[in-house]
């Protein structure tokens, strides 16, 4: 397959349509923040999710459920200043669409003016279908979310894949053509089999993006902590680690913390000089300080 040129402008619905069409993976991975924002634009990610899983890595919660919709926007919109060209789309948590699609419609819009999102992702079908119809109809690009869904782990029994007879992967396979019939314009499938994965991704008009469902999903996303090593505690087993950041980043503190009790930091080269003459102008006592801060600059 020929690679696809890196665009510069910003990813469509269309042109993600249109990867699916071509059999080119689509790249995702969760952000929270600018800095993060800007490397995946630069690492030609297609979509940057600002996933609820920011309760657990950003905000230290044991579960996703915790977060705000106000919190959800704070970071959407710091991510949306530094991703350009991929697409934003934002988690909306638990409690933000359930209760109707009056609701659901109200905190979208705000993800969506507030935030800068180019669009919002609902977990879970049922009553979401109605929520997703609401949201498209009012002109606001949704994805959908099946297999296992976290905001509702619980019922599910725990954080246990999803789909594995066919029974489940019968139920899967319906809910992904109603959403898809709904509006969705993609479609997140968690931890379920790759071949259940692989029979609802063929079934679909929209891009699938898997995230422990295997290579036959449309596309992939992993969390932004989980692919540089950025995770303490339990790693799921579909996740790859790409960086080992969380060592490196522990052993430059450790190297920043023995220094200042050193007095190896700050050296002179990082300190501001006074203008030559004016040292000599201080009280006595502070000239020979403010001569070490001197320097040729």
């Amino acid at each position: 397959m020929t690679p696809r040129i890196k665009s510069t402008g910003k990813i469509s619905l269309h042109e993600l349509a249109a990867m699916k069409q071509r059999g080119e993976k689509i790249a995702v991975v969760t952000a929270y923040d600018a800095p993060s924002g800007r490397i995946a634009d630069a690492a030609g990610l297609d979509i940057v999710l600002v996933g609820d899983s920011a309760a657990m890595t950003v905000l230290g919660h044991e579960s996703t459920v915790p977060v705000t919709v106000d919190e959800m926007i704070m970071l959407t919109r710091a991510v949306t200043r530094g991703a350009v060209r991929p697409l934003v789309v934002a988690d909306m948590p638990f409690g933000s669409f359930q209760i109707s699609d009056e609701v659901a419609l109200t905190n979208a819009v705000r993800f969506i003016k507030e935030g800068g999102a180019d669009g919002v992702k609902l977990e879970g079908a049922g009553t979401t279908l109605s929520r997703v119809a609401a949201l498209v109809d009012g002109g606001i690009p949704v994805v959908g979310h099946i297999g296992l869904t976290p905001q509702s782990a619980t019922m599910l029994g725990g954080y246990k894949p999803q789909g594995r007879t066919a029974t489940e992967a019968r139920r899967l396979h319906a809910d992904a053509l109603a959403l898809e019939a709904a509006g969705c314009f993609a479609l997140v499938i968690e931890a379920v089999p790759e071949p259940v994965a692989a029979h609802i991704t063929a079934a679909l008009r929209i891009p699938t993006i898997g995230i422990g469902s295997g290579a036959s999903c449309d596309g992939q996303v992993l969390v932004w902590h989980d692919v540089l090593g950025l995770t303490s505690g339990h790693v799921p087993r579909f996740v790859k680690q790409y960086a080992d950041l969380g060592t490196a980043a522990l052993a430059a503190l450790e190297a920043y913390v023995a220094d200042v009790r050193a007095s190896r930091f700050p050296e002179i080269k990082h300190t501001y000089p006074m203008v030559d003459g004016e040292a000599a102008r201080l009280p006595s006592g502070t000239t020979a300080a403010a001569s070490r801060g001197r320097s040729s600059d």
